[in-house]
């Protein structure tokens, strides 16, 4: 089934910039996909178009089958959970329970049931010591976790994580993978927006590319950084280990250090 479908979707703000130019794709429900690009390429103001936090000026975004312009931003978050880049721009209540707490009451679920979730919300993302803190009190790169906690224990068919290794150092990033890892497992689909190329390539097989508004390349990792032609069309770069791959003139598609290995050893 699909999860997301943009037809033909343009944005523009008020002033007439245009942010996002005549999109059209499709994700289908529980896969994995990174959208990739530079700064200005129209990524955040596209998947923001996913829950209905922006609205597009054009086309038709469907979610789950359902039109989502005839849904409010409130019910569309229930089926598309977004994490945002910094924390501060979500996190507003006292402590760490309450903040993963704040949207089940508002849905006004029941006690126990709150209970439930925030206590697996806040296992999965390696929370449960920080539940009586304030979120202020922890280091940037927990609170990023406690911004996914939120999403999580919504129970969100579709996980949008945005810029989610800014700040992470090692510990961070392998729990990233281990969150990503268990949605994916229980069906979710996870998309992410990421300058790390090396978490991307680690972590989603499916690669959509944009530039200058529009999406200019969508395909597996593998031919995603081994197109030349479009890599140089969206201003990024191979990984370090295509690069040197292509200095030793070892065969294409080699974009990962186990991918390396084997090729060297045979």
């Amino acid at each position: 089934m699909d999860a997301i479908r943009f037809e033909h979707v343009t944005f523009a703000y008020d002033n007439g910039f245009v942010a996002v130019d005549d999109i059209s794709l499709t994700i289908r429900s529980g896969e994995k996909v990174a959208i990739i690009g530079q700064n200005g390429a129209g990524k955040t103001t596209a998947v923001k178009m996913m829950n209905g936090l922006l609205r597009p000026k054009s086309g038709k975004i469907m979610v789950f089958g359902e039109d989502a312009s005839k849904k409010t931003t409130a019910t569309l978050s229930k089926k598309v959970g977004y994490v945002f880049q910094n924390p501060g721009d979500q996190i507003f209540n006292q402590s760490v329970y309450s903040e993963i707490a704040y949207s089940l009451r508002y849905l006004r679920m029941q006690q126990e049931e709150i209970e439930r979730r925030v206590t697996e919300a806040a296992q999965i993302c390696h929370l449960a010591d920080d539940l009586q803190t304030n979120p202020y009190d922890l280091p940037f790169s927990i609170r990023k976790f406690v911004t996914i906690a939120s999403v999580v224990a919504m129970d969100a068919d579709v996980v949008i994580l945005d810029e989610p290794t800014a700040g992470q150092d090692l510990l961070g990033l392998l729990y990233q993978k281990e969150i990503i890892e268990r949605l994916h497992g229980s069906g979710k689909t996870v998309i992410t927006i990421s300058h790390d190329m090396e978490f991307v390539i680690e972590n989603f097989d499916r690669i959509i590319v944009m530039a200058d508004k529009k999406i200019v390349g969508d395909a597996h990792k593998q031919e995603i950084f081994w197109d030349f032609e479009l890599l140089d069309k969206a201003a990024l770069k191979q990984p370090v280990v295509a690069q040197l791959a292509n200095r030793l003139e070892m065969k294409r598609n080699i974009i990962t250090i186990d991918d390396f290995v084997s090729e060297y050893e045979t």
